[in-house]
């Protein structure tokens, strides 16, 4: 007997577990807030998004120390296109007016976006790391030594750094064993280790677009969710008591600067 045989469509994708996973809060008092559902399933969709990106970056980078370009380029033409997905969503949300958002906010309590830790992941893996965001998760909650652990370890920028230097450019040292703990920092012997692949090797410096365009990307995301937010609340503090649209505009810069600031010398 197939042991597969009773695996279907709902068991296999955990259609009921999916479904019964939306409990708007509005509805304990008998009742609820029709937006208030469309905003969890939009939240929870970026949940899952926000794990495949994840997923897809510990790919990239074991590509990437493999020396395999072409399929590190697919993957990152993956991540981009999820990336548009995400930043698709925002649309969606915003089909909710102020007036709408309101009649369920209060129900959600200390609940806040700048509670997601895959989201701080994401931040962590591509190198934009702050102790402080761990002080933010208690122990014993979901994710949080997976956060730890991202925290420690290398970046998908060190990682490139670490495929350069395979390939025959000379990565100063400050760059390939600085500390990944801490913030990525412009450096102007690294920019011109970055000229010179623009200008002598094509297939590289693909990989470097592909990178600025997924720092784009993510910066695309912040300043859709930073108007999103701004036009929903206005200057309001934040749910779960952030800063709100005043602490999303600090996060509006470039991931990796470098291949930011050469730009003026191509």
């Amino acid at each position: 007997m197939n042991k597969n045989s009773s695996l279907n469509y709902v068991s296999y994708l955990k259609v009921d577990q999916i479904l019964t996973a939306q409990n708007p809060r509005s509805g304990s008092d008998g009742h609820f807030e029709h937006d208030e559902m469309l905003f969890i399933i939009i939240h929870q969709v970026y949940e899952l998004w926000f794990k495949q990106i994840l997923h897809e970056i510990d790919q990239l980078n074991h590509l990437l120390l493999a020396n395999e370009l072409s399929p590190a380029l697919a993957t990152l033409r993956r991540i981009l296109t999820i990336l548009k997905t995400i930043v698709g969503q925002i649309d969606i949300l915003e089909t909710m007016t102020p007036l709408q958002f309101n009649s369920f906010r209060s129900f959600l309590d200390n609940s806040s976006g700048f509670q997601s830790v895959q989201f701080r992941e994401l931040e962590f893996a591509l190198g934009y790391k702050r102790q402080s965001m761990i002080d933010h998760f208690p122990d014993g909650l979901h994710g949080r030594s997976q956060l730890i652990e991202r925290y420690h370890a290398s970046t998908l920028w060190d990682t490139f750094l670490q495929f350069l230097n395979a390939n025959g450019y000379n990565i100063p040292e400050e760059q390939l064993n600085r500390d990944v703990t801490q913030p990525i920092k412009s450096s102007q012997s690294l920019q011109k280790v970055l000229l010179s692949v623009y200008k002598n090797d094509p297939w590289i410096s693909r990989l470097c677009e592909r990178l600025v365009d997924f720092d784009e990307g993510l910066q695309e995301w912040r300043y859709r969710h930073v108007k999103m937010v701004s036009r929903t609340i206005g200057g309001k503090m934040g749910t779960g008591g952030s800063s709100g649209v005043k602490y999303l505009e600090s996060t509006l810069k470039p991931m990796w600067p470098d291949l930011w600031e050469i730009r003026s010398e191509l």
